[in-house]
Formats: C-alpha cells, sequence, structure tokens
C-alpha cells in the first residue's frame, strides 16, 4: 500500500535557493518539489514554516552524557539511548552517528566498559523499532590507549560503523595546549584533585611515546581494509594536517588553529567544527572559533558534539551572523556531513531522496524551534 504525504505552503530550503511551495513524499521518498499551493485536500499546511532536510550528525558525544549523567554514575544503558534519541530527534537531527569512545582517557574511564554495551543496544533497538532517529556509530578511537586495537576489532566489520576517528588527548597538545584549561576541565568533569590530576598528566604522556604512533598506523590500516572514511581530530599543525594526508585521511575534526585548518583545506581535508562552539562564539578550550573558519571559507559542516540542539541554532548563525545564504549554511548539517561519509540517499529535498525533513520556526532572538520531524515520511516527533 503506498504512503502518500503531501506538505504545503512551506519555505523550502534547496540546495541552491528558498521556495515557497509544496513536497509530495510517497513511501519514505521524496517524489516531487513545486513552488506554489495544491489541490490536495489533504495536504499538511506548514502555515509558512521553514521546511528543511532532516539534519545529519557526525559526532555527538551525547548518548555518553545520558549513560553517564554525572562522575562515577552509571545510568541504565536502554534508558539512556532513548532518552539520547528522544533529544536528537527534537533537535531536527534525524541521521545520527553516536561517537563510541574506543579507549578511554583515565585509567578507570567507564567508556572501557560501555564500548560494546552501547553498540549492542543501539543494534538491538534498530532491529525492534524503537529509535526514531536513523542510528549509526562513529568509533572515536584514542591512539595512546594500550587495549585501543582489541576494543576496535570487533567493530571494523560492523555494518553500522559509518566513520573511524583518530584521536590522541595527551595533555599539552593538540585540543588542550593550555594546560590551565585542562586542569578545569578535568577537576570538574572527573572531580580530580591536584595531585591526581599531575600524575594523569604523567601516566598520558608515557602512554603517548608507548602506544599512539603504533596505534595510529594499525587503526588506519584497519579501518582501510572495511572501506571505512577516517577522521583526524584536533589538528592543531601544519604537521598534524601533512600526518593525516600521508595517512589518506578524509575529515578533519575540530582543526584547533587557522594554520592547520587552511592547511586541511588546502590538501583537500573537508573540516567539521562544533555547533557548541559557533553558538557560544568561541571554543570552550580556548582554540580556534568555527566562526573564524565560517568567515574564512574554511567550514564544511557543524557537529553537535555535546549539545543537541546546537546543530540547527549554529548552522542559522552562518547565516544571521556571517552572511552565508541559507541554503549553504544548512547544507554544513545536512547535505555536506552526509556526503562526507557516503550517505548520497539523504541530506538534500530532491525526487528520490528520503523524507527526512524538519519543519522549523525561527524565534525573534534567532534561536530554532522544531516543531515537526519526519523520518522517511513517516512523522516521528
Amino acid at each position: 500500500m503506498n504512503h502518500i504525504l503531501t506538505l504545503t505552503n512551506a519555505q523550502i530550503v534547496l540546495d541552491d535557493e528558498v521556495v515557497r511551495g509544496t513536497v509530495r513524499i510517497e513511501n519514505g521518498r521524496v517524489a516531487d518539489v513545486s513552488s506554489g499551493g495544491t489541490g490536495v485536500t489533504a495536504a499538511e499546511d506548514l502555515d509558512g514554516d521553514y521546511l528543511c532536510p532532516g539534519l545529519v550528525e557526525l559526532h555527538t558525544d551525547n548518548l555518553e552524557k545520558h549513560v553517564q549523567p554525572r562522575p562515577k554514575v552509571h545510568w541504565p544503558t536502554s534508558s539512556a539511548l532513548l532518552a539520547h534519541d528522544a533529544q536528537v530527534i527534537a533537535s531536527g537531527i534525524t541521521t545520527v552517528l553516536d561517537a563510541i569512545a574506543v579507549g578511554g582517557t583515565l585509567s578507570d574511564d567507564v567508556r572501557d566498559h560501555l564500548v560494546r554495551e552501547s553498540s549492542e543496544a543501539i543494534h538491538t533497538f534498530r532491529a525492534e523499532g524503537l529509535l526514531r532517529a536513523d542510528h549509526h556509530l562513529h568509533m572515536r578511537c584514542e591512539v595512546a590507549h594500550k587495549d585501543v586495537l582489541s576494543l576496535f576489532e570487533p567493530f571494523k566489520s560492523d555494518p553500522l560503523v559509518r566513520l573511524v576517528s583518530l584521536m590522541d588527548h595527551t595533555p599539552g597538545q593538540r585540543q588542550f595546549v593550555n594546560l590551565e584549561k585542562l586542569r578545569v576541565y578535568y577537576k570538574g568533569r572527573h572531580q580530580l584533585d591536584d595531585a591526581a590530576f599531575e600524575q594523569m598528566i604523567i601516566d598520558r604522556k608515557e602512554a603517548q611515546a608507548l602506544y599512539s604512533d603504533k596505534h595510529r598506523k594499525a587503526l588506519v590500516e584497519m579501518a582501510r581494509e572495511a572501506g571505512l572514511p577516517i577522521a583526524s581530530h584536533d589538528d592543531a599543525t601544519l604537521e598534524h594536517v601533512d600526518e593525516a594526508v600521508e595517512m589518506g585521511l578524509t575529515i578533519s575534526e575540530f582543526p584547533t588553529s587557522m594554520e592547520a585548518a587552511r592547511a586541511a583545506n588546502a590538501k583537500g581535508l573537508r573540516t567539521i567544527m562544533g555547533g557548541p562552539n559557533m553558538v557560544r562564539g568561541g571554543s570552550h578550550s580556548g582554540n580556534v572559533s568555527a566562526a573564524e573558519l565560517a568567515e574564512a571559507g574554511l567550514l564544511d559542516a557543524l557537529s553537535s558534539d555535546y549539545v543537541p540542539a546546537s546543530l540547527l541554532h549554529g548552522a542559522l548563525l552562518l547565516n544571521a551572523k556571517h552572511g552565508i545564504a541559507l541554503p549553504q549554511a544548512l547544507a554544513t548539517v545536512t547535505r555536506n556531513p552526509a556526503e562526507m561519509v557516503g550517505m548520497d540517499d539523504r541530506g538534500r529535498i530532491a525526487p528520490g531522496k528520503r523524507a527526512d525533513l524538519v519543519r522549523f520556526k525561527q524565534l525573534p532572538d534567532g534561536v530554532p524551534a522544531v516543531r515537526r520531524v519526519w523520518r522517511e515520511g513517516m512523522r516521528v516527533l
């Protein structure tokens, strides 16, 4: 039986323009896009609200926040996943790559115990039709972790894995060159005292010397064999970018300096910056701002990172504050990230594409209010 849905009187965000018109959906795909109204009596009137493609999220730590809402607190994974799913859908995210940490940054990090638990829940809930967003996996591999290879091994052929990133959170480099900002972050998040913080730095630097180089090379080989795109993370220098290019990486996640972002762009790497960085007007780590990259033409995509609502909000700020046309601004959270991981069936409102759609209104202060969400033509919010 055909499932047909007609949405009309919407400001439809297309690839290069915004059109007041109508979208017809058949069996989960966009069948037709036209300007003007419709004679279909059952059409849903969107009252002039915006209609854009469902957002595509490549790197969110939000599931982890629900699993561990406070230090030393482990919330039931099933409950955490359902809450996370509801939050991303309410933010207009219809495709999400849940960023699962493969190797923690502390010796007793709960992440080490949750890699399989989280992924198993996502597999099970997908199969049972319990998730409203389309969930996939992004394996965030901490190259300086002693067990990262064995932790990643079971996932290299997992069909839900769509992206692998190589991380090195060793203090004093990349994201946290400023150790005082790192101190504030770790003492707040992990409740470390000064002695524990100083020991953590010693331990992490020793682990980097022992493992980082060989693990990075091994992970690249494993990901390549599986045909998976690979991202670098927190590139800060020309050397970081050169290393990524030499290894065949295609994405630079969260470059921390303008120098690194320019080099990544020049050498063909696609760049991702944080939505929270854009909304807040700067990096919480003191690094380059997403706005600076956008104005320099160096920003390809945004990620909500740790605040799902920042994805659509950040894209709209690109339009409102930084002069980027709305279709191109929204492409940073729809078409561009989808293309980065080979999901060419979504991210656009065009005939034949998945009918993943978001209806939203922009409030006077610029904040988007998500009013309806459809995934493959079925309303999920």
